[in-house]
């Protein structure tokens, strides 16, 4: 692991590292990771992860979300992944905006070229949190993940499949039943292939119909003046699912707020604190 770029920041350490992966088959993957004041190997604290959407990569979240001054106040470490891999040298990977470089969709592709190296779910899910718990000071017994657009439909698909790893979940506008909106079908057609019904592990709202359930409240915000709401992201999918099969489900609509991350800035610390509560 090399350190990058490291800063005080609300009395802690900020740093921007990066690592080779073996998930993202050898390429270098690139992190950041807030450390509170007061945690140290003597008294570590939880990891909250920060999932950032389409376009973005590891400095988005924590540069433009105002959280680490709530992390810092809550005493939790904040982990900000990469949104993709970096320089696979795929054909067409940076062609598009929602699809390739930074749209890394934090799934495992099934198809070639992008199985090689767009592994995202496992890197997310098991790699980085063992890289994290081997050189900082985080409970590997309390994790947190979170995350908007994009990073939100992540948050809510590793947190509903893998509710032992993952302590507690929330999401900003979240891609919500991606397997029935545009950019889901892009992305899955590519990454996982033409059959639907391997979408299904992948979908948080087909997750949840399946009887995937998360034992605590997933917190979920939208606003409903977001340009994508309609057509990308359907909350109503998700809610419907829920209530079906169970899930506590705290979905919040937001007049006026749109998509941006001064719509996370307003509701920031309402997740924090669910996060803290919880973990």
């Amino acid at each position: 692991m090399q350190t990058r770029s490291a800063q005080r920041c609300f009395g802690g350490n900020l740093g921007f590292h990066s690592h080779v992966s073996e998930a993202l088959g050898g390429l270098d993957a690139r992190f950041g990771v807030f450390v509170p004041d007061g945690v140290d190997a003597a008294s570590p604290a939880p990891a909250l992860y920060a999932l950032a959407g389409l376009t973005c990569n590891e400095e988005t979240f924590a540069t433009k979300s105002a959280v680490l001054r709530l992390a810092a106040d809550h005493r939790l470490v904040m982990v900000f992944p990469d949104t993709s891999p970096r320089g696979a040298g795929i054909p067409g990977e940076d062609a598009d905006w929602d699809f390739g470089t930074g749209a890394g969709f934090y799934l495992d592709a099934t198809e070639a070229p992008w199985s090689a190296h767009y592994c995202m779910g496992s890197y997310v899910n098991d790699e980085l949190p063992t890289l994290v718990e081997a050189n900082f000071p985080v409970r590997p017994d309390r994790r947190g993940i979170m995350g908007h657009s994009m990073g939100g439909y992540g948050a809510l698909a590793l947190g509903l499949s893998d509710p032992t790893r993952w302590h507690s979940v929330s999401a900003f506008a979240p891609i919500c039943h991606p397997s029935d909106v545009p950019w889901g079908r892009k992305a899955f057609s590519a990454y996982l292939g033409p059959d639907r019904a391997s979408w299904a592990a992948h979908d948080p709202t087909l997750l949840l119909r399946a009887g995937k359930v998360h034992p605590t409240t997933l917190l979920v915000d939208q606003g409903e003046a977001d340009q994508f709401l309609d057509e990308q992201l359907r909350p109503d999918r998700l809610e419907q699912a829920a209530a079906e099969a169970g899930q506590s489900l705290t979905l919040r609509r937001h007049a006026g707020y749109d998509h941006s991350y001064w719509f996370i800035q307003s509701f920031i610390a309402d997740h924090i604190e669910h996060h803290s509560r919880l973990l």
